[in-house]
């Protein structure tokens, strides 16, 4: 169904939820229970019943997009869950003559950009208005309106939030209504790491990881792909290759790997590949031994072949087919040349081009940085590049902080943009970091700079994969994870201030159990060691 309603109308509208708000964000003394943190929020103290059978209208070059439409079908079954098919119930209201009125009856959504391009900085914002009809507006409607398809994403995940399941009537409320809602992402870049090299995991899990991220508006899978510990993504121009993985069975085909960008778009969320060079790579050689420096020295690849780098070109030319988004991970990380120096023909190349091994490490980085520039990609690459030699990385190089704290303060003062994901705090991995450890963790500390600060382009947080499969690799992302998106989502202000145990973590238990109640297997907030299950009986609520 159209709607022919301009941004105008809609303001006009709605001016009676603006003017009749009884709390505003800055005079609350609690935040609402929606995670991340609006940026603008204001409620009031009605509660308002929405229709199962609640109907989508929509306006705008881009309300007709089949992303919304899905959305929507996918938010109304998390809303309506407890209906058991929202059809069905509404036959049955019509049925029995069970004439029940609601207030809320429809969810508009007004999309202005008919662009369905997903990229970094997409505009993700969006205002939410929630009110029961008045002399101003005749139908009960809540009202999403966002320059693209994705902030109408965020839009619906922040309205499926403020609709609760009321057990006594059996029915879908909205609590301290009217409400209204402007919000946007303070950064572009707020990512997630999964590792499927330590251990492979199944499509449809990384699909429920990629689902389980859109909750917190998280927006980038870091597909941490490949390592030194397997290979399992087929490469159509070097077919030997995944003979690095595990097994037959633990891969991943061209199909598979656009299956999963094409589901992650579908939620507005990119996918960042990562091929990591010239360390971490020793499963390449189990399909081509000549990657390998010797066969008793299997990393670093080997710099000294023209071969190497033309298997890491058509490994990019295959990938550039499936992964549109803009960044590319070269990794670049941990590299030990001490295999270089110890291989004869290795030594023999070094001194002939009068280069230290520092200096062939910087040369297989910058080449691999070209072969990814050629296929229209702009190059990430761990730290150490950037410590090592920074001044000869290409200039549109994003710098990915993991090691030293202060590195992104170095980077951006050099011009090149940063990806702050420190590990002591944001490595989903260390077991004994605590949610308000990576809650207080901020990307912009010591750096002062307007011009500096929009440089960090956001953050990440990293499930490296060593200690974590299938069984346990979600409840090891949550609710950790959601503390890290909500310093990235909201505004630095709101989250930085006040007692955190007061103002978060109450928002935060009742985030896992939303979670919980959509099937992810988040595990309790206040454990002192991650992903362990609760010591005892008690409410979802409460540990």
């Amino acid at each position: 169904m159209a709607l022919n309603l301009l941004p105008l109308h809609t303001l006009l509208i709605f001016v009676s939820i603006i003017n009749s708000a009884l709390l505003s964000s800055a005079d609350q003394d609690s935040h609402p229970y929606i995670w991340p943190l609006p940026a603008e929020f204001s409620s009031g103290e009605e509660t308002l019943s929405v229709d199962p059978g609640v109907s989508l209208i929509v306006a705008g070059d881009g309300g007709g997009s089949p992303i919304v439409r899905a959305a929507f079908e996918r938010y109304m079954g998390m809303i309506f869950k407890h209906t058991y098919g929202r059809a069905s119930s509404l036959l049955a209201r019509i049925r029995f003559l069970r004439m029940v009125e609601y207030d809320i009856t429809s969810l508009n959504i007004i999309v202005h950009s008919e662009s369905e391009e997903l990229q970094l900085g997409v505009d993700e914002s969006y205002t939410l208005m929630v009110s029961k009809r008045n002399e101003q507006s005749i139908v009960g409607a809540a009202t999403i309106e966002a320059s693209t398809v994705y902030g109408a994403l965020r839009g619906l995940e922040t309205f499926s939030q403020l609709c609760a399941f009321d057990y006594s009537t059996k029915s879908v409320q909205i609590y301290k209504a009217p409400w209204f809602i402007q919000d946007k992402p303070r950064f572009a870049y707020r990512g997630l790491l999964i590792d499927t090299s330590r251990h492979f995991l199944p499509v449809d899990v990384i699909k429920q990881i990629v689902e389980s991220m859109s909750f917190a508006k998280l927006n980038v899978l870091h597909w941490h792909i490949v390592d030194e510990q397997s290979f399992p993504l087929e490469t159509p121009t070097y077919p030997n290759l995944w003979k690095g993985a595990y097994s037959r069975w633990e891969r991943y085909t061209v199909e598979d790997a656009s299956e999963i960008v094409r589901f992650a778009k579908m939620r507005g969320i990119n996918v960042m590949a990562e091929v990591d060079v010239p360390g971490h790579a020793e499963s390449w050689g189990v399909g081509y031994p000549d990657l390998w420096p010797s066969l008793s020295c299997r990393e670093p690849l080997d710099v000294t072949k023209n071969f190497t780098f033309d298997v890491i070109s058509g490994i990019l030319a295959d990938m550039r087919k499936i992964f549109p988004f803009e960044l590319f991970h070269l990794g670049g990380d941990e590299v030990n040349t001490d295999c270089w120096k110890n291989t004869t023909h290795i030594k023999e190349w070094l001194q002939g081009r009068n280069f230290t091994t520092k200096d062939a490490y910087k040369y297989f980085v910058l080449r691999a940085q070209q072969i990814a520039i050629s296929k229209n990609w702009t190059p990430v690459n761990w730290e150490e590049t950037f410590s090592s030699f920074g001044k000869y990385l290409d200039p549109r190089t994003v710098v990915q902080n993991w090691l030293v704290s202060d590195i992104c303060q170095k980077a951006v003062a050099k011009g090149f943009r940063c990806i702050y994901s420190n590990q002591g705090y944001w490595y989903l991995d260390h077991l004994d970091v605590q949610w308000d450890k990576v809650y207080k963790t901020e990307p912009l500390n010591g750096i002062k700079h307007p011009s500096h600060q929009k440089l960090v382009i956001g953050g990440e947080v990293c499930m490296w994969g060593e200690t974590a499969d299938t069984s346990v690799v979600l409840q090891t992302i949550w609710p950790r994870a959601a503390a890290a998106a909500e310093r990235m989502w909201s505004s630095r202000e709101a989250v930085s201030k006040g007692n955190i145990t007061l103002t978060a973590l109450p928002r935060l238990h009742y985030f896992r159990c939303l979670l919980n109640n959509r099937g992810v297997p988040a595990a309790p907030v206040d454990n002192w060691y991650a992903r362990r299950p609760p010591k005892g009986p008690g409410s979802c609520y409460a540990q």
